[in-house]
């Protein structure tokens, strides 16, 4: 009880000064923060900085900088505020004050910016494209974008020349700057601040180092190679702590998380009292009255919190307004917090690069089917330059698709890794292909429009729930819901109680809290006096739902069942009968559920929905024909297809993780049995199990035995796709319940069950595998409330392809994945697609690619469900203007790509005009032909509007042909490039169309 002890302290010695509390880790530095705050004393954290001594540093990257901040922040404060410190982290000898230096930059200063970068360079910044996350930095023309570590935002200096004429912070998501303008920026280090020297020097020791990292540099392994520049932050301020502190470390120097005692240190642990005790705060107002003449503080973030609390007299009370929580009460006194535990998440990384398209990568074009991307090509067309997409077919046929019209071409995804078969050009076999595809698709289209419209005339079950009830069942769970559940919650419940049928999808990652939603659900439908049925694909599944239920619902009388093969004759004959009395309440399980009869059944919920044959999904929406239905799916939809289908299916999701969920530290290494062996123990000795991923069916008892060697002890189990489904399933619970140490298994537990033991994943082989492939599996751990750990093992650094290094390295930094987070997120998105429609569509899908597949699904559904807009039409503008994006405004493929795409998706002039203002934000003043480009795209759009099927012009002639053939000619008053433009735009924005 660390809250109470320094509560205790403080009370009895107040004129005490405490320079450093040492405590065990992150949650309990918060706790006493709250307790210092309280008692207003100045205090400064740091965080739980926990690698093993030679670490690669790359995934501890944000505690890094956080630590480096607060001995910052510690070492400018003339009266040192008390320090909380995990233990872990004061371990190891940190850097001196000399080593955290920073420089000011201020409005109208003059900078030389050769020598600026250099030393930002040595500061240990990286010099990226476009700044993502802290410690990086991008100079474009006269644009400077830098991410200061631990600054909210990162700043945008725009220069004139030499001179600094704006200083602006802007957002990571948008690239757009925030706010009013500022007056200085302080750059501190990303690192340590070193001149090229001293840089050099530790760069070579880094480079010579024997830990093994993907790469040696100052930014993974620099902070090992300090030692003789370092000192103990308190080194002079406590030499008893110190000197003790010395003696700890040769016995714990490099040992995953040390336990050392408290009363080994040679300081004072503080006491405990009995009359000072936590205290968990369920009623508000009656412990007020209970307490009424003892001293009353109520803690809140503001004076509203207060007042929804119900506590309307506050005559008697003191009132704290702040963020944090204490809860504790004394013989006298009585402190009450009203706050919510503050949900600490990572920063969102950019959404911007939805598809970093590069060359190399297949495509599917609309009309001309799959090709390989090759280029952007800048080619002159009747006297006007512009950029083209350049995309190559079979027989090295080549296609130039204008850049406007890049909304034609989606990157070509089919799931499975499956290589695409190139199309012909010329033969118009795409275009059969694709009414064949759309022939089947609009049966699919009507089945699921008709399912619907059916299901819409039947009346059902009435299901209501109090809000006192909701609430009072919300917070027995002991855990506070995602802003997510909630809503989700609350959608399920009001379409449960008008009367007319649900057909709800809810979709959310593994460990989201989808099951939370369904108890929610199943607790409605009990209160309203209804029986519900939880079905699930496997046993595995019914087993952790069962536990699920047994958790939440014993203490509150509703009589629950598991049905499943494991479960007796006799048992099962007596859940049969309960069931069909109404003795039972609730009950989950597999199929055995199919065909059962119920006395009065209001809802059934269905998980993994897709893991059910298709006849299997038919025979359940027949048997339970009139009762609510909600399914449920780890898999995300694609927005697109969501909206397609909200006519006619109700979808909630869950994107957020729960609060208390760890991020999950990934490691690159090269296969070494000794380091195996130690993460396999590192594991076992916190009570956890490991996964090992081992691709290969035909090697995999060749690791096992290799794995036995070296711990003959482990208890392992095997497991692919050559082992029964029966068997798999009777391993995996024995797994689960703790008789394996680890399981060597292939790929297939990507899309695993909730498994919070296993918190150490091992990748064989690591560089064969895609992007999204690895941060799925690296996402199977860290889902309770310990960190996970991810280690991608290859067998030889030296002879890995740029492109697998690359993609690696963006895992280990933990940082933003480039197009690698958001292809996993499509990857899984696209699944979701294609579980709505079935597997037999395999062979469609790998023709045509997913993209193009669901985007025709979408029209199908429109179609039926009329609410289709009319068929997409095109223009062909050949006007002699050079308009492009110029790479002296944005230098980058890859961002011009993005910029073209985003442009060539805009539905009104405001959107385009809206992305040049962000243009010119991001990188500074436009030229000519990037002006032009955005006027062009304008032009597009308002053609589109007034049925033009074709804009060209001889010398200062501009013709617009409509689709009706009709022809009209104007005349601009010279041949120009601005005044083409400009005529044109008058002649669209001012005239009718004309339109038979």
């Amino acid at each position: 009880m660390p809250q109470t002890a320094l509560f205790n302290h403080f009370q009895s010695k107040s004129s005490d000064k405490l320079d450093l509390l040492i405590c065990q880790d992150a949650k309990e530095s918060y706790e006493l923060e709250a307790v210092a705050k309280y008692f207003k004393k100045d205090v400064i954290l740091f965080p739980d900085f926990r690698p093993t001594f030679g670490d690669d540093l790359r995934s501890y990257k944000e505690e890094m900088h956080d630590l480096l901040f607060a001995l910052r922040v510690y070492h400018q404060a003339k009266n040192k505020p008390l320090v909380i410190a995990p233990l872990k982290t004061l371990l190891f000898p940190l850097p001196k004050k000399e080593l955290l230096d920073s420089t000011r930059l201020e409005f109208a200063q003059v900078v030389d910016l050769k020598s600026f970068k250099e030393k930002m360079l040595f500061w240990g910044y990286t010099f990226v494209d476009m700044v993502q996350v802290e410690g990086e930095i991008s100079h474009r023309g006269d644009i400077l974008d830098i991410f200061i570590p631990s600054a909210n935002n990162p700043t945008r200096i725009s220069f004139f020349d030499n001179e600094i004429e704006q200083i602006k912070e802007f957002e990571l998501e948008s690239q757009r700057t925030l706010g009013d303008e500022l007056d200085f920026v302080e750059v501190r280090s990303a690192f340590y601040s070193f001149d090229e020297m001293a840089f050099n020097t530790l760069d070579e020791k880094v480079q010579s180092s024997q830990f093994d990292a993907l790469v040696k540099d100052v930014a993974s392994l620099g902070f090992w190679y300090l030692d003789e520049n370092a000192q103990s932050f308190l080194e002079n301020k406590n030499a008893k702590f110190s000197k003790n502190l010395t003696e700890l470390l040769k016995d714990a120097y490099g040992i995953n998380n040390p336990v050392i005692p408290r009363d080994k240190f040679d300081l004072e642990v503080l006491e405990q009292n009995e009359d000072v005790k936590e205290l968990v705060v369920a009623n508000v107002e009656q412990l007020l009255k209970v307490h009424k003449d003892k001293k009353i503080t109520i803690i809140a973030a503001n004076a509203a919190t207060i007042k929804q609390a119900g506590i309307y007299d506050t005559s008697n009370i003191t009132k704290v307004t702040a963020p944090y929580i204490l809860n504790i009460i004394t013989p006298d006194e009585l402190v009450i917090s009203l706050n919510k535990p503050d949900k600490k998440r990572r920063r969102r990384k950019s959404s911007i690069l939805l598809d970093d398209l590069k060359a190399g990568d297949y495509v599917v074009h609309e009309d001309y089917g799959v090709g390989i991307f090759e280029s952007i090509e800048q080619t002159e067309i009747l006297g006007g330059v512009k950029d083209f997409i350049v995309i190559k077919y079979v027989g090295d046929d080549k296609i130039l698709l204008p850049v406007e019209n890049l909304d034609y071409i989606d990157r070509y995804i089919a799931g499975g890794g499956s290589t695409p078969v190139l199309d012909r050009l010329g033969k118009g076999n795409f275009g059969k292909l694709k009414a064949k595809v759309r022939k089947r698709l609009l049966e699919i289209a009507g089945q699921i429009v008709n399912t619907a419209a059916a299901r819409a005339l039947i009346k059902a079950p009435k299901i209501t729930l109090a809000k006192q009830e909701l609430k009072d069942f919300q917070a027995m769970s002991g855990f506070i819901y995602t802003d997510d559940q909630t809503q989700s919650v609350d959608e399920i419940l009001s379409q449960m109680s008008t009367g007319n049928i649900m057909d709800r999808l809810l979709s959310g990652d593994v460990g989201f809290g989808k099951t939370e939603v369904a108890l929610n659900t199943i607790y409605a439908a009990y209160k309203s006096g209804y029986q519900s049925a939880f079905i699930v694909p496997t046993t595995l599944l019914s087993a952790q739902h069962w536990r699920s239920l047994d958790d939440r619902f014993k203490e509150l009388n509703i009589r629950y069942a598991k049905l499943d093969r494991f479960v007796s004759t006799k048992d099962k004959s007596a859940i049969i009968k309960g069931l069909a009395s109404g003795e039972i309440d609730t009950v989950v399980g597999t199929h055995a559920l199919f065909g059962l009869e119920f006395k009065k059944l209001g809802v059934v919920i269905i998980d993994e929905e897709h893991k059910f044959g298709v006849k299997q999904k038919e025979k359940i929406k027949e048997l339970y024909h009139n009762v609510h239905l909600l399914s449920m799916s780890a898999t995300p939809i694609p927005r697109s297809l969501n909206q397609a289908l909200s006519s006619i299916k109700t979808m909630s999701q869950l994107l957020t993780a729960p609060s208390e969920r760890q991020g999950v530290r990934t490691f690159v290494k090269e296969y070494d049995e000794k380091h195996i062996k130690e993460v396999i123990l590192r594991e076992l000795r916190r009570g956890g199990q490991v996964f090992y991923v081992h691709n290969s069916i035909d090697h995999m008892p060749i690791k096992y035995g290799e794995l036995k060697a070296l711990l003959p002890e482990l208890r392992i189990v095997m497991l692919h796709s050559k082992i029964s489904a029966v068997e798999t399933e009777k391993e995996l619970l024995k797994f689960e319940a703790g008789k394996y140490d680890l399981m060597i298994a292939t790929s297939i537990i990507e899309s695993g069950i909730h498994m919070p033991k296993v918190n150490t994943i091992l990748v064989d082989g690591a560089d064969r595998f895609g992007i999204a492939d690895l941060h799925q599996l690296r996402g199977r751990v860290g889902r309770g409330h310990v960190e996970g750990f991810a280690y991608f093992i290859v067998q030889n650094k030296e002879v890995l392809t740029d492109e697998a290094k690359k993609r690696l390295l963006a895992l280990e930094s933990n940082s933003f994945l480039g197009s690698g987070s958001v292809l996993a997120h499509h990857d899984l998105e696209i699944r979701g697609g294609g579980n709505l429609v079935g597997d037999a569509q395999s062979g469609h899908i790998k023709n045509i690619g997913y993209s193009l597949y669901l985007r025709m699904l979408e029209d199908a559904i429109k179609e039926l469900s009329n609410t289709k807009e009319s068929e997409r039409v095109k223009v062909d503008i050949k006007l002699t203007i050079s308009a492009f994006i110029s790479d002296e405004v944005v230098k980058e493929d890859r961002l011009r790509l993005d910029i073209y795409r985003r442009l060539s998706q805009c539905e009104s002039a405001v959107e385009i005009y809206e992305i040049e203002e962000e243009i010119i934000d991001r990188f500074g003043e436009l030229d000519m032909p990037t002006k032009q480009f955005f006027e062009l795209m304008v032009i597009k759009l308002l053609s589109l509007e007034k049925k033009i099927k074709s804009i060209t012009n001889y010398g200062q002639s501009v013709t617009f042909t409509y689709f009706n053939e009709s022809k009209e000619t104007i005349k601009s008053d010279s041949r120009d490039d601005d005044d083409i433009i400009k005529c044109t735009l008058f002649y669209l924005r001012n005239n009718k169309p004309k339109v038979l």
